[in-house]
């Protein structure tokens, strides 16, 4: 008759082998390691982990406080017209966006040594001849129609209704 071959399994001992692998780390991934020491150093320098623990420790009053602010009916409008501001900027094509953000601190630059004294009218009438001018006026009475279009149709709007606009939902 046969006899059966023993096998002996050791016992695991995932302490052993976390020690293990921990030794090779140095050698398989010393520059990573060395890396993410000078990113934790830099973070601790500049006092982010400082702020991070103080967030972790105090995460319930914050958490207390935001829910306190969003309740009010001030917190609902900021987050309703946060949505909405989210979902103009989404329709807005980054190419556009990016001239406006790029003219802002352009104009406000130029704007800054003049603060002192206002355009006179002959400087306001020749703007009208600036064709970059012209097109930048078009944009925003195209802006301004429209918004009046859309104040004149909510205010027809709440004509039909009785002449109140209806509140959902608040």
């Amino acid at each position: 008759m046969a006899r059966p071959i023993p096998f002996d399994l050791p016992p695991r001992d995932p302490q052993r082998e976390l020690s293990a692998r921990l030794e090779q780390v140095p050698l398989e991934h010393g520059e990573a390691v060395l890396a993410a020491y000078q990113v934790l150093q830099a973070l601790h320098d500049r006092g982010v982990l400082e702020l991070l623990r103080g967030m972790l420790g105090g995460s319930e009053k914050i958490l207390e406080q935001v829910v306190d602010v969003t309740k009010g009916p001030e917190g609902i409008r900021a987050t309703r017209n946060l949505v909405l501001l989210a979902k103009a900027l989404g329709e807005i094509e980054p190419a556009v966006l990016g001239d406006l953000t790029r003219a802002v601190p352009e104009a406000l630059a130029v704007n800054n040594g003049q603060r002192s004294r206002p355009p006179g009218f002959f400087k306001l009438v020749g703007l009208l001849w600036n064709k970059d001018f012209r097109r930048g006026l078009s944009v925003f009475t195209d802006l301004m129609a429209r918004f009046g279009r859309n104040l004149s149709e909510r205010d027809s709007s709440a004509h039909l209704h009785g002449g109140e606009i209806q509140k959902r939902g608040n």
